[in-house]
């Protein structure tokens, strides 16, 4: 049951509500909830980020919590403590602080006197994490959550390790952050907003060099990875992802191990589903409403009923770094996800090839340190060209087997697994692999991929070198998906020892022989048309600013023909808007760059630079966050430095740099 709009009650809106810890620190948050609320409380729906509600997520608060108050809700958009216009300061994410103030915030929340005492919890990426951690406190007010975009293992499966390889995201994603968490309040909402600005940027951590001191899956980890006991989750769960985003396998899991869960995935990128790309959108509103109704008000909405795993299986298509739309088909499993469905196996072939039958092989492996150009972002999420392109490239620079033109089509529906048995020349090294749909022309398009650091084969909590030129037997689970690869085409594995600019590579360059592969593929039999749809999405009235600079994105490879430096250069010009209600002005530019020669590992670098600004009347406040790294043998090298400029007049500066050992990396 979906309200229709003669349901729909008058919202009020408070942008500024202190809600004020138990430590005396006050949070800032913005709420939406019925005018007559008191009168006829309703429940809470808590989204709790350190992405400034004021001119950081208003576009999509907009869109979506509006939506939700006007069919009965109160919805609370709230600064994390050190962010955006609250007090206090970040030290991490997800620390037990954050965690406890979320906390705090559903109990303060769920004795509101417009509150019925049920309270959910929201979000996308951060959102979605801590939405998944602090349902396992299991605290009693909270019902249910919708986790998108999110994951269960903090360290296999976030944007800092990835099979044990390090992520170049790490420094990426903490560039951002550092930039994010360093902003002041707005001016018009704090009078001391200038004294909570210099606290901040004297105080917040550059967290790269934090993240990197942990490069095995320790206790860091462990914490707020809610894999580690999932029983501690009581709340019901609604999981939601995109094949076009780097977070593909929480939503799986989460349905193998949780009764009562239910999964969606779809084609899109890091957004939300009502406004995503790829289309085809769904009515994420009307989904999230019907979830929302049963848990929080105890209306029957039929949400039980439905399949516990819908995804969209994707078409297999040509090669492009970026789709406006996917065609394809909702598929639906009633009980679990993909554990259950029937497997193909083939195996390495000394040709080259994928057979059925097992047999022994002598492969070599040996990339240059720039193969994995077409890989694009780990994390797409700006509409523009970051998917994976051609891999025609770097399958060019990777050793690859590939099957006979497939007889029939074939839907891949969940995680390919490989296992090698393989020997390597050095102690340290790792392998990237992809499985790519081969159309009859030779277009290649990666349908997914995994990475593993040979250290990392038996245990990501206490790696072990690799025994110079002995063999071992290694497993690899690739990325979850839902694709189908027509008749008449082929698929290809591709390995690699090498994959740049997504991971670090290894301090030396390596060499491995494979003498035994098989590759085990999940297949559905083959769907036909939709087996269930969803209800064409639905929004609030959209945020509504005057633009200043229009937005840009860039990506641009280059090859510097006297020194040989391969580079990917990025600039994300968020533009620059005027809120149109209260009149903020903010903008961002980023930049990314990222330097490889083909012959030699250490000769990595990465490079970022963040720039924020923000003006409110006769007050210009701008930022830039600047930071870089690279390596040698033993060593990681950080460095980082962050300035502030109010009214064009330079008033703070800090640099720091960080040596930091190399950890079976």
């Amino acid at each position: 049951m979906v309200k229709n709009d003669n349901d729909l009650r008058t919202v009020a809106e408070d942008p500024d509500h202190a809600i004020i810890l138990a430590d005396g620190t006050r949070l800032s948050a913005r709420i939406w909830q019925p005018e007559d609320a008191v009168d006829d409380p309703v429940p809470l729906i808590l989204e709790f980020l350190p992405y400034r509600k004021r001119d950081g997520t208003c576009a999509r608060d907009a869109l979506t919590h509006p939506y939700f108050a006007a069919r009965g809700y109160a919805c609370a958009r709230v600064d994390m403590r050190g962010n955006g216009d609250s007090e206090g300061l970040m030290e991490d994410e997800y620390t037990a602080q954050e965690l406890a103030d979320a906390v705090e915030v559903i109990q303060w929340a769920a004795a509101q006197p417009w509150c019925n005492g049920h309270v959910g919890m929201m979000g996308i990426s951060w959102g979605g994490f801590n939405s998944l951690q602090v349902a396992a406190l299991a605290p009693d007010a909270l019902k249910a959550i919708i986790t998108l975009c999110s994951t269960v293992d903090r360290f296999a499966d976030d944007i800092h390790y990835k099979g044990g390889c390090l992520l170049n995201e790490n420094l990426g994603w903490g560039a951002t952050m550092w930039s994010y968490s360093s902003r002041a309040p707005d001016p018009a909402l704090r009078e001391n907003w200038r004294e909570m600005w210099l606290e901040r940027l004297e105080n917040e951590p550059f967290l790269p060099a934090v993240w990197l001191q942990h490069q095995r899956r320790d206790a860091y980890w462990q914490h707020g990875s809610v894999c580690e006991d999932y029983s501690k989750i009581k709340a019901k769960v609604l999981a939601i992802g995109g094949w076009g985003d780097a977070y593909k396998n929480a939503v799986p899991k989460l349905v193998e191990a949780l009764d009562g869960a239910k999964g969606i995935v779809g084609p899109w990128v890091h957004k939300y589903p009502h406004f995503a790309a790829p289309e085809p959108r769904i009515g994420f509103l009307q989904e999230a409403l019907r979830w929302w109704d049963r848990w929080l008000k105890g209306i029957d909405t039929g949400v039980e009923a439905d399949p516990d795993y819908r995804a969209y299986l994707m078409d297999g298509l040509r090669p492009a770094t970026w789709f406006t739309e996917r065609p394809g088909r909702w598929i639906a499993e009633n009980h679990g996800a993909t554990q259950h469905l029937p497997v193909q196996t083939f195996h390495l072939t000394e040709t080259g090839g994928l057979d059925e039958a097992p047999q022994m092989l002598e492969a070599k492996i040996a990339s240059p340190a720039h193969c994995g150009a077409a890989a694009g972002e780990y994390c797409a999420i700006w509409l523009g060209p970051e998917m994976a392109g051609d891999q025609r490239g770097d399958d060019a620079l990777s050793t690859v087997f590939t099957s006979a033109s497939l007889d029939a089509d074939m839907d891949l529906v969940g995680a390919p697994r490989l296992t090698l048995t393989l020997k390597c020349n050095k102690p340290q090294g790792q392998i990237a692999v992809r499985l790519n749909h081969i159309h009859p022309d030779g277009a290649a398009t990666r349908i997914t991929y995994g990475v593993l650091n040979l250290s990392h084969r038996n245990s990501a909590a206490d790696p072990q070198p690799m025994p110079p030129n002995k063999a071992e037997e290694i497993t690899l689970d690739l990325d979850h998906i839902a694709y189908r690869v027509p008749k008449g085409h082929r698929i290809r594995v591709s390995i690699s020892t090498a994959y740049w600019p997504l991971i670090w590579p290894s301090p030396e360059a390596t060499q491995i022989t494979l003498t035994q592969g098989s590759l085990t593929l999940p297949q559905r039999p083959t769907a036909g048309g939709d087996e269930v749809s969803f209800l064409p999405p639905e929004a609030a009235a959209p945020w509504q600013t005057i633009e200043i600079r229009p937005e840009n994105h860039i990506r641009r490879q280059e090859v510097d023909m006297t020194t040989g430096i391969h580079s990917l250069v990025i600039e994300d010009d968020f533009g620059k808007l005027r809120d149109a209600e209260h009149g903020l002005i903010s903008g961002s530019i980023a930049r990314e760059r990222w330097d490889i020669h083909p012959d030699d590992p250490l000769s990595a670098r990465g490079f970022c630079d963040w720039e924020d600004e923000i003006e409110r009347d006769d007050i210009r406040l701008r930022t830039r966050a600047q930071c870089t790294m690279h390596s040698d043998v033993t060593t990681f090298y950080l460095t980082a430095k962050i300035e502030a400029w109010e009214n064009d007049k330079l008033i703070y500066t800090r640099e720091q740099s960080d040596a930091i050992p190399r950890d079976h990396l």
